[in-house]
C-alpha cells in the first residue's frame, strides 16, 4: 500500500518580523543605556566635587565661613573669570599670582556688570555700589551692609558678598585703593575719638582681608580715611548719610594710578 504524502507546509512570509521585532528590542535596550549613562547623579557629582576640594584644601582658602560657595558653578563659575568671564571660586594662591593679568577699561565693564548681576540674584544690590571714572573701578561697600554702626570690624554675614567681590577684583593686578568714608554725625569713643579713625580702620580692615584671605600684592594696596569730608549725598538727610556711610575700593587705572600721592 502506497504511503499518504503529507501535503506540503505553507511558506511563512512574515518570518522577518520575528528577526526585525529582536533588532527593535535591541536597539531600544541600546538608547536606554546610553540615555542612563547621560544621566549625571548630581549629589554625588557634588559629593565628589567636595571631596576633592577638601584634598586640596580649597574648602578652607578666601574665607573664614566653611564655604564660599557664591554662585551656582554654572554661573560665576562669583562672581566669570572676566578673561572673558569673572570665576566665583576662588583660586588658589599658588596658581594666582601666576595667572594675574592688568585689568582695562573692557574688563571694569565686564567686573562691574559680572557683580552686578550676582548682586541681583542675590537680591543685595542695595548694598553694593559700582561706578566706573576715570580713576578706575570703584565698588562701594555700604555700611548698612557690612559694618556695625561705630564699629570697623567686617559683620560675619558679610563674609560671602565680600569674598565674591575680593574674588574677583583679585584676579588682576591693578593698584587697588581702600577708603573709609563715614557720615558728619560725631563719634567720641575710646576706640574712635573721631570719623577720621573709624573710617581709616574699616578700609585697614578691609584691606588686610584682602590680604589675608585673597593673597593680594601688599605693595599693591593702600588704606585711607576721609572721615565725612568726600561724601556722596547730602548729610542733611537720612539717606544721604546712608549713602556717606561706606569703604571704596578702587581698582586704579593706569592713569588714576599715576593720579594717586
Amino acid at each position: 500500500m502506497a504511503l499518504k504524502k503529507e501535503p506540503e507546509k505553507h511558506v511563512n512570509h512574515e518570518r522577518w518580523l520575528v528577526s526585525y521585532a529582536d533588532f527593535i528590542t535591541l536597539l531600544f535596550a541600546v538608547f536606554v543605556v546610553l540615555y542612563a549613562m547621560g544621566q549625571t547623579d548630581k549629589k554625588k557629582t557634588e559629593e565628589v566635587i567636595a571631596s576633592l576640594q577638601s584634598s586640596f584644601g580649597l574648602a578652607s582658602i578666601g574665607s573664614p565661613t566653611p564655604k564660599i560657595n557664591v554662585i551656582p558653578s554654572k554661573a560665576i563659575s562669583i562672581i566669570p573669570s572676566l578673561k572673558p568671564e569673572v570665576s566665583i571660586n576662588p583660586v588658589p594662591r599658588s596658581g594666582r599670582s601666576l595667572a594675574r593679568v592688568r585689568a582695562d577699561e573692557k574688563d571694569f565693564r565686564q567686573i562691574k556688570s559680572s557683580i552686578e548681576a550676582y548682586l541681583i540674584k542675590q537680591g543685595a544690590q542695595n548694598k553694593v555700589s559700582l561706578n566706573i571714572t576715570r580713576r578706575g573701578l570703584i565698588v562701594s561697600l555700604k555700611e548698612a551692609g557690612f559694618f556695625d554702626s561705630g564699629q570697623a570690624h567686617i559683620r560675619s554675614d558679610a563674609y560671602e558678598l565680600i569674598n565674591t567681590i575680593s574674588d574677583v577684583l583679585t584676579q588682576y593686578n591693578n593698584p587697588m585703593r581702600i577708603e573709609g568714608h563715614t557720615d558728619n554725625v560725631p563719634i567720641n569713643t575710646t576706640q574712635f575719638p573721631s570719623n577720621w579713625e573709624l573710617s581709616t580702620a574699616r578700609a585697614t580692615n578691609a584691606l588686610k582681608y584682602l590680604i589675608k584671605h585673597f593673597d593680594a600684592d601688599p605693595d599693591k594696596v593702600s588704606a585711607t580715611g576721609y572721615a565725612e569730608f568726600r561724601p556722596l549725598a547730602d548729610n542733611g538727610t537720612s539717606e544721604g548719610r546712608a549713602k556717606n556711610r561706606r569703604v571704596d575700593i578702587v581698582m586704579l587705572t593706569s592713569d588714576g594710578e599715576r593720579g594717586e600721592p
